[in-house]
This record gives structure tokens, sequence and C-alpha cells, in this order.
């Protein structure tokens, strides 16, 4: 691996499966614990969650991990989390996503869910603030994700790699969640390039090929979970209406806002269904 890449995943000649176990490595070490069971990515709006999914052991901040890089986005944390849960399972909290927009590359996308799996997680929860597209899901309203359709043109499966997508966003899993809350709708996720916000006639488009959120993570993320064996449960905090639905301009001030006043009800929401995984 060439001392020149700052970041070995930016190596082209590097092995994205070999650098994701030195993390994990990496995260055993720091930690103390030899294996996670579940692993959680929380997005804009998702991050009280951690306080209430049992007890922190042990906070490291990302950078100290092989391959991870310093989020670029305000509202992420930029550090990984142990905790224990009541029921005696250990929960990776990932408070340090790298979005694709970023320019960094799929690798360094998915890395993330990749050392997850290299820690022992069998289970995958990925959580994001998103534009909505159906006209009842207020700001604020949690949903989630029974499928995506990948917008940004890039995959995280390198060569001849075929990897079924059937149910990539488990019926079980979202099952489990509805035993917690009958009311939770579920939708299509659209991921976009961005950084831009869609335009009208995207989300229009999106509606039209049968998306119902619009937002710029997760669907890279989710594909990697699945090649890696790993059980997806999605969830998608309905920040604001998607452009064209929604007649004000959209900003990211708003989107922190939405989940800000949010934060309380869907972070217990989240954690009382990760008791249950």
């Amino acid at each position: 691996m060439s001392d020149t890449y700052s970041n070995p995943l930016d190596d082209p000649a590097a092995d994205p499966f070999e650098i994701a176990a030195q993390a994990a490595s990496d995260i055993t070490r720091l930690t103390g614990v030899e294996q996670h069971d579940i692993a959680l990515t929380l997005g804009s709006g998702w991050g009280k969650a951690a306080e209430l999914v049992g007890e922190t052991t042990a906070t490291i901040p990302a950078t100290e991990v092989t391959g991870f890089s310093a989020p670029a986005l305000a509202g992420h944390v930029g550090s990984l989390r142990s905790i224990l849960t009541p029921t005696g399972k250990r929960v990776l909290v990932i408070g340090a996503r790298t979005h694709y927009y970023e320019g960094h590359g799929v690798r360094r996308v998915v890395h993330s869910v990749r050392t997850a799996a290299a820690t022992g997680a069998k289970t995958m929860v990925l959580t994001n603030g998103a534009g909505g597209i159906k006209t009842t899901w207020s700001p604020g309203t949690p949903v989630l994700i029974s499928d995506h359709i990948n917008l940004t043109g890039d995959s995280p499966l390198e060569g001849a790699t075929f990897i079924d997508l059937t149910d990539l966003y488990s019926t079980r899993l979202r099952d489990l969640a509805r035993t917690i809350d009958p009311s939770l709708d579920e939708g299509v996720y659209c991921q976009f390039r961005g950084p831009q916000y869609e335009t009208p006639a995207e989300v229009r488009m999106a509606k039209t090929i049968g998306g119902h959120i619009v937002g710029m993570s997760t669907a890279l993320e989710a594909i990697a979970a699945r090649q890696a064996g790993m059980e997806i449960l999605g969830f998608s905090l309905i920040t604001n209406l998607a452009a064209g639905i929604q007649t004000t301009p959209l900003s990211h001030a708003e989107v922190i806002e939405a989940g800000q006043a949010a934060e309380p009800v869907i972070s217990d929401l989240l954690a009382r269904v990760i008791g249950l995984l």
C-alpha cells in the first residue's frame, strides 16, 4: 500500500476488505470489545438515540480508526461508540458517515459498513434525514425504507460481483419495528448524488419511477451491507417535503431544525426497536 495516499482506501491497489478488517481490529483495541452484534449509522436527526440504546462503554474519535475520515457535515459527531444494551447485545454506533457528494469515492462511503461487518455485526441499521414526496408526511415523520433506487450511477461492488438485492431492507425487521409503532409508514428511498437538493423535475421523476423519499445517502451503504451478509433496517426522518411538493425554498438549516424538533420522539422509537433486535 503506497504511503502517498492520506487514506489507505484511496489506493486503488488496496483491498478495501483488508482495510475494514484493520479498522475492526482498531475498534477492538480502542473499545476493549471483541465483537459487536448490531451496527447503527446515525443520520441527521437521529443522534439522541445513542443515549437511549443502552450503556456507552467506550467512545472513540473515528479518525483514530483506519480508513475513517472526519465528517464533513454539521450534525454528524465524528465518533464511534460501543454500547451495551439491557439485553446484553453490543451495538456499534457510527456517527462518522462519509457522503458520496464529498468526492472521496465509494470505498470510503461504505467503509463504515464493511468495518461494522468485520467487527461481527450481523444487523445494520441505517438512518437518514430526507425529503418526502408523499404529501401526507409532515416534517418530523419517521418512515421505514422498504426499497431503494440508486441514482448515483455508482456501486460499492467491484468487478464481476453479483449480489441479489431482493428484500434488501428486511421485511422481518420492518415488521418488528411496527410492533413498536404500528403507524409507521414505509416508502422507496431514492439516493441522488448531491450535494445540491433535487429540482422539482427530479422529484417528479423520482415519483414517476416509484420513489417516495429523496436523499443523498444510505443506498450505497445498504448494498455494501448486503454484500457483507448483514440484515438491514432503514429509517428516514422526513425533514421536509421535497422540492415542488413543498412551496418554500429548501435549506440545510431547515433539515437540522426539523431533526432537532423530532429527535426525542424518533430516538425513543429507534432505541426501542433496537432493543428487539
